[in-house]
Formats: structure tokens, sequence, C-alpha cells
């Protein structure tokens, strides 16, 4: 598989702006120069919803939501996050992988983060895992990668690159130090020996400030591009090669999924 070039796209999406944001994504689009382009989490809508019923009113069905990304794609592979209306008449906080041809796969948040829970309903299926001409792209959303088991049954299914739609809010640090969310995202990455890219929104939303994190990791958990120096509207992008993230090894005696001991695991129950 050849090296492919990861564009991770940082934006500040406007809350209850349909038509704003969509322009703003397929700007985007077309402005990177890559195989593969990121978008934020809920790129379609904003985030800080005050009711249900707002974000009811804004959710659309997948094949509607991603229509105009779908026509901005072209030649590229987009992942991005979205405000979806499912067939049941329930919300999720979404997100999809396209290309020009149409809808690949689609992904609903199995982890909700505080106030996610009064607006979207949990998703109840693993994220995807999608064979592309790019190589093996996995989903998840934002929270989703605090959660060790999910990214390494990602990385056992194949996933060569997680691409990771983010809204992460600013909380404080130290002087100097990373953000909290950048940390993880490189821990998961050397964790399980894959690239993961993270787009980060930007720009104030109805009193909460956003990180601006934007990052993409290599499978040895350093930082290949970003996180921006200032947090505004960002391009973030990197070279990625497929085949370093099919390399388990760390060194020569060990490999990081060939020295796993489920059965030891297995001992704590748990759902191990």
């Amino acid at each position: 598989m050849a090296e492919l070039t990861v564009a991770c796209v940082q934006l500040a999406p406007v809350i209850g702006d349909l038509d704003g944001n969509r322009v703003r994504a397929c700007e985007a689009i077309a402005r990177a120069d890559a195989d593969l382009v990121v978008l934020p989490e809920l790129m379609t809508t904003g985030y800080v919803f005050d009711s249900p019923e707002e974000a009811h009113a804004l959710s659309l069905p997948t094949e509607a939501a991603m229509a105009p990304w779908v026509e901005a794609a072209g030649e590229r592979i987009v992942v991005g996050g979205y405000a979806e209306l499912g067939e049941d008449g329930r919300v999720y906080n979404s997100a999809a992988i396209v290309d020009g041809t149409g809808v690949m796969a689609r992904y609903r948040k199995v982890h909700l983060w505080d106030a996610e829970r009064l607006v979207f309903s949990e998703g109840r299926d693993f994220p995807p895992v999608v064979h592309t001409r790019l190589g093996k792209i996995a989903l998840s959303v934002c929270y989703d990668v605090e959660f060790p088991e999910l990214v390494r049954g990602l990385a056992l299914a194949g996933a060569d690159i997680l691409a990771l739609p983010v809204n992460w809010p600013r909380f404080p640090q130290p002087p100097g130090e990373r953000p909290m969310d950048v940390v993880r995202v490189m821990a998961a990455a050397v964790a399980n020996r894959i690239f993961i890219a993270a787009a980060d929104r930007c720009g104030e939303e109805r009193g909460v400030d956003w990180v601006g994190g934007t990052c993409i990791a290599g499978p040895d958990g350093w930082l290949l591009a970003g996180p921006p120096e200032r947090p505004g509207p960002a391009l973030v992008t990197a070279r990625c090669d497929p085949a370093q993230a099919r390399d388990k090894r760390i060194t020569e005696r060990n490999d990081a999924f060939g020295d796993r001991r489920p059965a030891v695991y297995a001992q704590l129950g748990h759902g191990f």
C-alpha cells in the first residue's frame, strides 16, 4: 500500500447554520490537497444544543447530510461528524466515511460525553473498519478514543488509520503541557501501533471554548503534525504509510499484538 496524505481540518461550525456549515465543510474539502480528509465532530450543525428539540430539528438522515460532502469529495475520501436523524426517529451523534461515489459507512457514537446524553441516543454497534483504496480506515468519535477496548478492537480488526472527528472542550492545563486530549491520541496510537487523525473544532459556542487540538499521530505515538499553534481555523497534514501500521513489532523480541495474553485477561472477567 502506497503512502497517502492525510489532512485534518480545524473549523468553527456555527450552531444551527446548516447552509453555512455545508459551505464551510465543502470549501475545506476542496482546498485540502490530500487523499483522506477528516472534519470535526458535528460539523453539519454545531455542538452546544439548547434542547433535544433543537437537535432533532437540525438533524438529517445520513444520505441527505452527506450528499454535499460526496459531491465535494472528488477523488478524496472524507470522514466527518454530523447529527443524524435515524430511521427510528432518534437523533445520533454520528460520523460517516464518503467518497465521490457515495457513503461508504456510518457510525453512531457509542460513548456519549456529558450533556450529549440529553439530546442523543447511544449507538449500539461497534465502529466499522472500512477497506478502501487507501487502506483500512476506522471510524470513531471524540470520547470513544478514551476507551482502550474500543481502539484495541479496531486495531485487531486491521485498522491502519483511525479517523477521529472530535469537539474537545477546553479544560485547565499546567503551563507548557500538551492538552490531555492530544496526549490520549498519542497514547492510543502507540498502544495499538496505528495512525490516528483527530480533527478538532475551534471557535467559542454558547459559552464553550475548544482546545483546537487537531493532530495526527503515527504508530510510534509521536505527532506527525499539529496541533496548530493558535486555536483558529487550520489545516494539518501528514504523510502516512499504512505498512507501518501493519508492522506491530516494537523490538526484536516484542510485538504489540503477539505479546498479548488473552487467557490471562479473561481471568478478570468484566468484559475482557
